[in-house]
């Protein structure tokens, strides 16, 4: 694993401890319907000779996270295993698939609304673990760390919790690479409606 991951995890073990003194923490799992950018195809002869919005497909995350409860308002760090993929048509008719595996940290801060529905947004800091386009892994990505926005809305019943949400990847990033004489360029940000399931494992902290 590489350092940039471990940093990731480290920082989010650090806060359930912190947390779980207040709140708790629990595990979550989920689907998610995604898509990237536009995939662009060039050769020496011409400067740009196909240009494809690409397809979502769906993916799915699993992880941790914390919860510290601040009246009407919580704050709620997680750490989660994300892979995506999206399909796109290349220039020679072939329809390929590229896939991107993250660690993703969301820091998102929620608001209790009546009985158990919260709405909820913030950040997410994203690390690319691995992505590839055609079986063929390639580590040329612009940035292997980046940032994006979550926004959505969750019930809470008892240890139970489900929750919708809405990802987009805001930092520009671009994924280039060459085959046979061509070269790709391909916008790796993600576009993700994330449905998840939720367990609290810590016991609800008594008022």
């Amino acid at each position: 694993m590489k350092k940039k991951s471990v940093l990731f995890s480290i920082l989010f073990i650090s806060s359930l401890f912190a947390i779980n003194a207040q709140s708790g923490f629990g595990i979550k799992a989920g689907l998610s319907y995604n898509s990237n950018g536009d995939l662009k195809e060039f050769t020496s002869e011409v400067t740009e000779i196909y240009k494809n919005d690409g397809k979502g497909k769906s993916g799915f995350n699993i992880g941790f996270y914390g919860k510290l409860d601040l009246g009407p308002i919580y704050l709620r760090p997680e750490l989660v295993y994300t892979k995506t993929t999206s399909e796109y048509i290349l220039n020679t008719g072939s329809t390929e698939d590229y896939k991107i595996s993250k660690l993703d940290m969301p820091v998102l801060v929620g608001f209790k609304l009546i009985g158990p529905l919260n709405v909820f947004a913030g950040p997410a800091f994203q690390y690319y673990l691995d992505n590839d386009l055609k079986g063929l892994s390639f580590n040329t990505i612009e940035n292997e760390f980046s940032v994006g926005l979550n926004i959505g809305a969750s019930i809470e019943l008892g240890r139970l919790g489900l929750d919708v949400r809405y990802e987009r990847g805001l930092s520009k990033n671009e994924s280039n690479w060459s085959n046979a004489g061509e070269i790709f360029t391909l916008d790796s940000r993600p576009e993700q409606i994330i449905f998840s399931l939720s367990y609290r494992l810590s016991k609800k902290k008594e008022s």
